[in-house]
This record gives C-alpha cells, structure tokens and sequence, in this order.
C-alpha cells in the first residue's frame, strides 16, 4: 500500500508541477499520513528558497496548488486506502528540496528535517500511546 501511495504522490507531483520527485517516503501513524518527496523542488525553486523571501514564496505556491489541485490526489488516496481523506496540507522544507504532503485529521504533526539518517538498527515502535 505505501508503494503505491508513493507512486501515486510521485505521479501527482509531476502532473501538478512538470517535475518528479527522486523519491517518495510513506509514513502511516494511526490516521495520519506523511507523505514526503525528496527533491520535488526544481531548479529554480531551489535558488528561491535560499532566501527568506524566496523560501515563503515557494512554501505558498506548494501550499496553494497543493489545496486547488489536490482532490484527485485524496480520492487516489482514498480508493488504496479504503478511508476518507478528511484533511490535507503541504510543506516544503527548503534545506533539503523535500515537499511534505500530509493527511491529518486534528493532528498536529512536527516534521523535522535531520542533518543525517537515523541507523535502522536502532530505530524501533511507532512512539508513544495515549496513557490508558
């Protein structure tokens, strides 16, 4: 299922904006979904966000074409899923070219950008659980 929401996500990425990601994580905790796709930004978009104004120009125009073109994306989403999409948002973090897509009904999500990546070996569960 997550290969084929990272396909769909890649392909929807290219139809909205003329440009691939290199690649697409999924990420599925409870009912949020983050989608991140790793160098979706283009060239030009790249020396933008190497300022502050460029940067929040880039993260609006995601932001914005994301909530007016998205809705085949959430029935894409919906028809592998099986549930609803109920709420959308995009990101884009501009140290590492990578634009967030997230799916979160009342969730507050942090997406935090790491210098580095995490050795699978010591990465375990999927975090905490509300206290019974």
């Amino acid at each position: 299922m997550a290969e084929e929401i990272a396909r769909a996500a890649s392909a929807f990425e290219l139809q909205a904006t003329g440009h691939a990601p290199k690649s697409v994580t999924v990420v599925l905790s409870d009912q949020t979904l983050v989608i991140t796709m790793h160098g979706a930004l283009t060239p030009a978009e790249q020396l933008m966000v190497k300022s502050a104004d460029g940067a929040a120009q880039v993260q609006e125009f995601h932001q914005q074409l994301f909530a007016s073109a998205s809705g085949s994306f959430r029935e894409e989403i919906k028809r592998i899923t099986g549930v609803e999409v109920c709420d959308v948002t995009a990101s884009v973090v501009s140290t590492t070219s990578a634009v967030v897509k997230l799916c979160a009904p009342g969730t507050k999500v942090h997406v935090l950008a790491l210098a580095g990546t995490v050795p699978a070996g010591i990465w375990s569960g999927s975090g905490l659980s509300p206290a019974a």
